[in-house]
């Protein structure tokens, strides 16, 4: 049995949403007023339009976190993927990745995309193994991205909730 547990977010769980993001930003970059308001306030910033966050338990410790923020009804946003540096090294941002896409596929999402950093090269490395490809990045949306990724569900294996309905009818 894996000691890697995924589970969905409870307000109990801000303080380490918020901790775990803000020491690797802070770490290399500075925090946005968009970071400060989403892990501030991540039940508004995130779950209160359909979005999602999930947490990454170690051996029943709170170890990493993800969110999921809802573009529209076929695309979501995944944001927010912290791991503490007590747990790196130890596949939790991986399955926090996978459970992610999961996630998004069960809120009728078809693709999944993400901004980032080429300086942080681990996650983008992971997001390339997972399968995220890039694709042009609009200006503004974070000031220290300079990466967009996208990840067509159909491609990772996922059919979205659609196709599985539209075979059902």
């Amino acid at each position: 049995m894996s000691p890697i547990k995924i589970v969905n977010y409870r307000p109990a769980y801000q303080p380490y949403f918020e901790a775990f993001n803000r020491a690797w930003i802070e770490k290399d970059f500075w925090l946005e007023e968009l970071d400060k308001y989403v892990l501030g306030n991540p039940e508004e910033a995130i779950l209160k339009d359909g979005g999602a966050i999930l947490m990454g338990l170690y051996k029943d410790e709170v170890a990493g976190t993800v969110a999921l923020k809802k573009v529209n009804n076929e695309c979501y946003e995944l944001t927010k993927m912290a791991v503490s540096e007590n747990f790196r090294r130890l596949g939790i941002a991986e399955a926090l990745c996978h459970a992610a896409i999961n996630k998004a596929s069960l809120l009728g999402a078809e693709k999944v995309i993400l901004y980032s950093q080429t300086q942080l090269q681990p996650a983008i490395l992971l997001y390339k193994k997972i399968g995220f490809e890039e694709v042009p990045l609009e200006p503004g949306t974070y000031l220290r991205a300079n990466i967009k990724m996208e990840l067509q569900l159909n491609k990772y294996g996922i059919k979205s909730v659609k196709e599985i309905a539209s075979q059902i009818n």
